[in-house]
């Protein structure tokens, strides 16, 4: 669990680079809708902005640093599956842009703990809002570290910032694009943008939102509500109230990165109006046409069979915490994974089974290598050139999927290809004919496939296989005698008869007096499996594994192999 930032620590971590950024960031005048292409670092990749509805070169201001913010939760109950499709997927995002293209990412999250679910929340519970709060950012904030969402640079609340949020909304009506109404509530004024308003699909044709009668144009919306009664509220300048929805995430993202951002991604269901809104505002204060160079949207996570998203008020979410009772944070990251992230995703049990079946195959794959440069499998002549070769194809592809609009399906498709590869030469053979091994290029890829996964965010090393190994003591040690002592028994099992004690014309066959050890081996390693223990008879040698399934317990595999 980590510590909400404070303005102290902001300042010593953040002030000198940020202070930098203000100093340099520079908007231009441009008006209408039309996109200007950044000029400054190119990344060497390509992603998808909404402002355009293109792939366009991702241009950071400065070399080899991304300034980034999203929109964080509205902390009134727990954190569900949709939610966690969005975080987990631009976390994925984040660590590609600073794995690969090394490029150093400044998030910041705006945490909402104030507004009217909230305050709706706190009524039906007896506790004041900021108690709600506080519970459900303290929930939130465990449910991403569960979930291996590496935690923004800093996290800022609403109800800390609401003084520069007034002073945000000052600007703006000096700027002439905001008025005050007789009711004490501020609404952002459209008309004075002109065409400048709806950069999103959709945003021209919108109704607006409810509010006042005193209201110029029907799509202004609030960036100051006067307070109701047993309502929390704030003093300024227009009497007593809160903040609009809006007018935060505008705030609190110039309160950071002053009158330039990179980068602003949240899901797709933000672009209008919140992202549309913010845009309006941020460029009519800080007096610039391009406030976000680019805007990038997460896709709707669905329930299969449903054509609606994920939400609370659908009531057809799961949360996180309920989700992690049945399956893994790999497993999950895995599950996004195998779409692009701007695409919509129906969640199953059947998507989760293929993420599942992805990674155990990946995990196989590394424990056969692994046993292979032991020695402990014996094999047919390796094909050491071509696995060299598949190597660097593999490298190759997974550089350029990733460049390419964060491509992770492609991405993970030439993984799972390497590891085709692999597998078709790990052959095992009963006896070995002595020739040369090859451990080295096995090594270069089950290496390779760690890095790419950590990358993403999956550790096979801390999985809750290596939970079980790491609380169970010396159970490696006693499985790995145990197997020892098997093998030895099954070895004797498995000697065959010599023609010249037989007399017999016939092949030489097993001494029948020890086939019962022998079916007595394939007993043990048959029970031992639903228990977690993997034992696989390599020939005369075996080799075992312990895993456990989604729901902590050790399972079968069904790949293993018959030693009779």
């Amino acid at each position: 669990m980590w510590r909400l930032p404070v303005r102290s620590l902001e300042a010593k971590v953040l002030g000198g680079v940020l202070n930098t950024f203000r100093a340099n960031g520079t908007c231009c005048g441009v008006s209408g809708k039309k996109w200007v292409k950044p000029s400054g670092f190119d990344t060497g990749l390509k992603t998808f902005n909404s402002l355009t509805k293109q792939k366009e070169p991702l241009i950071l201001a400065r070399e080899g640093v991304a300034t980034w913010y999203s929109c964080g939760p509205t902390v009134y109950d727990h954190a569900h599956l949709g939610h966690a499709c969005s975080y987990v997927r631009f976390d994925i995002l984040q660590r590609i842009l600073s794995s690969f293209f090394g490029v150093t990412v400044i998030h910041a999250m705006v945490i909402t703990d104030i507004d009217d679910k909230i305050i709706k929340r706190s009524w039906e519970e007896n506790i004041s809002p900021a108690v709600v709060a506080r519970m459900y950012e303290d929930d939130f904030k465990k449910d991403m570290l569960a979930l291996k969402v590496i935690p923004p640079a800093v996290y800022l609340r609403v109800t800390e910032n609401v003084h520069h949020i007034v002073a945000f909304i000052e600007g703006i009506i000096k700027n002439g694009h905001a008025y005050a109404t007789k009711e004490g509530d501020v609404y952002f004024d459209i008309q004075s943008i002109g065409d400048r308003y709806g950069k999103f699909v959709g945003a021209v044709e919108s109704q607006g939102e409810a509010g006042s009668s005193s209201k110029r144009d029907p799509r202004d919306f609030a960036l100051w509500k006067q307070s109701k009664p047993r309502e929390p509220y704030w003093e300024s300048p227009w009497g007593r109230g809160r903040p609009g929805w809006h007018i935060e995430c505008s705030t609190v993202a110039s309160c950071v990165f002053g009158s330039q951002l990179d980068i602003h991604s949240g899901g797709i269901d933000l672009a209008f109006p919140h992202h549309e809104n913010e845009i309006a505002q941020s460029e009519a204060y800080h007096q610039c046409g391009q406030w976000a160079n680019y805007f990038l949207h997460s896709g709707h996570l669905h329930l299969k069979g449903s054509a609606e998203k994920m939400s609370k008020s659908l009531k057809n979410y799961i949360t996180i915490k309920d989700f992690l009772e049945s399956y893994s944070a790999n497993e999950f990251r895995m599950f996004c994974l195998l779409t692009k992230y701007r695409s919509a995703i129906d969640y199953s049990d059947n998507s989760m089974s293929e993420a599942q079946s992805s990674l155990g195959t990946i995990s196989t794959f590394i424990h056969d290598a692994q046993a292979y440069m032991k020695g402990q499998l014996q094999c047919s002549p390796v094909q050491e050139d071509f696995l060299w070769e598949r190597l660097a194809e593999t490298k190759s592809t997974v550089l350029k999927a990733l460049a390419d609009d964060f491509d992770t399906p492609r991405a993970v498709s030439a993984l799972m290809n390497l590891v085709y590869h692999g597998n078709c030469q790990l052959h095992p053979v009963s006896t070995s004919d002595g020739g040369a091994r090859s451990p080295a290029v096995f090594g270069a890829i089950t290496t390779y496939i760690r890095e790419i996964l950590d990358v993403f965010g999956i550790d096979l090393l801390h999985s809750k296989e290596a939970d079980v190994l790491s609380s169970g003591g010396s159970l490696q040690a006693v499985v790995e005698q145990l197997t020892h002592f098997r093998s030895e028994v099954r070895a004797f099992a498995l000697t065959h008869q010599d023609d010249s004690t037989t007399g017999s014309p016939k092949k030489p066959g097993l001494y029948p007096d020890r086939i019962p050890l022998l079916k007595a081996c394939d007993t043990l390693r048959n029970d031992l499996a639903p228990l977690g223990v993997l034992i696989k008879d390599r020939g005369a040698t075996s080799t075992w594994e312990i895993k456990v399934s989604q729901r902590g317990q050790r399972v079968q595999d069904k790949g293993q192999e018959t030693s009779s």
